[in-house]
């Protein structure tokens, strides 16, 4: 029973991060209706410049604010540079774009960094909470940050003018512009916040994982899958189901013997081609009906 409880905490601690890549993944989606394959890459990039500015002396509290920031800021110029121009190209343009900006994040990382494992000291400390506590001092960390994230971000869209303008320009470009909201600015702001978010679950799972340029490869799968899961069209539907996909997995790589520690990456795969098969829009997502 210890045992179970253990990794139903610790899916949970896991899962925040997913949720938060799900949750990045959505706001791209609604706001091009494309999903990123250059997130992972993005998030990243920034987590190796908090581990920079890290190792030039400066102290986590700064650290945190300036490499969000400059995440923002990152993602909001590649939108406004790379993805306005090509609005209205078609599809195959934006998953070509996609993809170049994938490799070029990963090899610009690799050229200036290189390719080496660098560990990440966790801002939160090590060893567990307390005696005989199944939650690790960092495990509670991120449980607590990506919490905070997601209760800011639901406050956000819910009580400022410009969150609300974001989801109206999201769920209605057209009647968006009639009543005066700029479409195409919301869309970089949402390039920018899901940066932001990136850049949080980046430096929240590197002291995990250890930080490389491939780091957020497998992340970025779970969080699709979350993302999926929860369905495309829905952020707390991403949220709820980046902690489902980070429990399963957890349970599976322990309870199932032919899972283990290999086999927890197609988990997230196959839960991608299950809910497309038995339920395309996913659990709190919307059915979108065209007329044509």
């Amino acid at each position: 029973m210890d045992l179970f409880l253990q990794q139903i905490v610790s899916g949970f601690a896991t899962g925040g991060i997913y949720a938060c890549m799900a949750l990045s993944v959505v706001m791209i989606y609604q706001a091009i209706h494309h999903l990123n394959f250059a997130q992972g890459e993005m998030a990243t990039f920034s987590t190796f410049i908090a581990w920079q500015l890290l190792a030039w002396g400066l102290p986590y509290f700064a650290v945190i604010p300036l490499a969000i920031g400059l995440s923002f800021i990152g993602g909001f110029v590649v939108e406004r540079v790379v993805f306005k121009p090509i609005e209205n190209a078609p599809v195959l343009s934006h998953i070509v774009i996609f993809i170049a900006l994938f490799a070029i994040f990963n090899s610009a990382m690799g050229f200036i960094w290189d390719f080496s494992i660098k560990p990440v000291p966790s801002a939160f400390g090590e060893g567990p909470l307390y005696e005989g506590s199944l939650l690790s001092k960092h495990q509670t960390g991120m449980i607590a940050v990506t919490m905070l994230v997601l209760v800011l971000l639901w406050a956000f869209f819910r009580f400022t003018r410009v969150g609300l303008a974001m989801r109206a320009a999201a769920a209605n470009p057209q009647s968006a512009r009639l009543v005066g909201i700029r479409v195409s600015f919301m869309t970089a702001l949402g390039w920018g916040m899901a940066s932001a978010i990136g850049a949080v679950a980046g430096i929240l799972i590197a002291p995990v994982v250890f930080l490389e340029p491939n780091m957020m490869l497998s992340i970025l799968l779970y969080g699709f899958a979350g993302a999926v899961l929860g369905g495309l069209t829905s952020p707390l539907g991403a949220v709820i189901g980046g902690f489902i996909v980070g429990i399963v997995e957890n349970l599976a790589g322990t309870y199932i013997p032919v899972v283990g520690g290999e086999l927890k990456l197609p988990i997230a795969l196959f839960l991608i081609v299950v809910v497309l098969v038995v339920k395309p829009e996913g659990l709190l997502g919307r059915r979108v009906v065209q007329r044509v």
